[in-house]
């Protein structure tokens, strides 16, 4: 006699694959995601083509009664984070586009930077992890903050109008809840310099780890036609094997 309470081989693959779904979706909003490194506004420490997992869980906005029972970590300085660019009226740039970059500011310093040397509450700052790809040359953001407004080339005429307000003693102090980004690429990154702070509840994440890393040329973010992402295709089917940079497969980002 057929046991009635057996189920269907269709219905176990069903619920099966529904488990699998809800589990995927629930990793990928509240514990880890994919993000690929667009630009070398990080470089040496993250390479354009990069593609990392992000832990989403470990600085998850600690609000709610449950809070302080939650493993969250508390973001610190020079910890690299990723978070959802903040948008102004007057940015070209698409608000809720997400960015990477390392902490520099936390709420409550009293950030400079002169002449490429980062200070926080007057003391220098180590940087061994920073690149300065024209170290010859006067760029923008070298002196922040800027005498006038007209030496940051590339910065948001909102964040000039405002950053003067949290300007004090010829430092910028970052205000409660907010937090000062920059590139480790400095001269290649538009960061906090250019359009302010990035606030705690943008913070979706934390870089854990590089599963695979491949040769990617610079400008092709901007490339995104359906031809232009055919032949991106096709030169990974061709290139994988000798364009992979297999020395950065596994690698712990910090």
């Amino acid at each position: 006699m057929a046991d009635p309470y057996r189920k269907s081989s269709f219905r176990d693959t069903f619920e099966s694959l529904v488990v699998t779904v809800i589990l995927a979706i629930f990793g990928t909003t509240f514990v880890v995601q994919a993000f690929k490194i667009p630009t070398g506004s990080m470089e040496k420490t993250l390479l354009i083509g990069d593609h990392l997992l992000v832990n989403k869980f470990e600085y998850g906005y600690p609000h709610g009664p449950l809070a302080r029972f939650l493993p969250y970590r508390r973001i610190h300085r020079d910890d690299i984070v990723v978070f959802k660019f903040p948008g102004r009226a007057d940015d070209a740039q698409e608000p809720g586009e997400h960015f990477v970059k390392r902490v520099i500011g936390l709420p409550g310093d009293h950030v400079r930077v002169v002449h490429r040397e980062v200070f926080v509450n007057g003391k220098a700052v180590p940087e061994p992890f920073v690149r300065n790809s024209f170290p010859n040359e006067v760029r923008p953001g070298d002196d922040f903050p800027p005498v006038t407004w007209d030496d940051m080339q590339g910065a948001t005429a909102t964040w000039g109008a405002e950053f003067q307000n949290d300007v004090k003693d010829g430092q910028l102090v970052v205000p409660a809840n907010d937090y000062f980004v920059m590139g480790d690429n400095r001269e290649e990154s538009w960061d906090s310099r250019f359009w302010g702070f990035v606030p705690r509840n943008l913070i979706s994440g934390r870089p854990l780890i590089i599963y695979w890393s491949y040769e990617t040329p610079p400008d092709q973010y901007e490339q995104n036609s359906w031809s232009d992402r055919l032949k991106q295709f096709g030169s990974l089917f061709i290139h994988f094997f000798t364009r992979t940079r297999w020395n950065r497969t596994l690698k712990l980002v910090h």
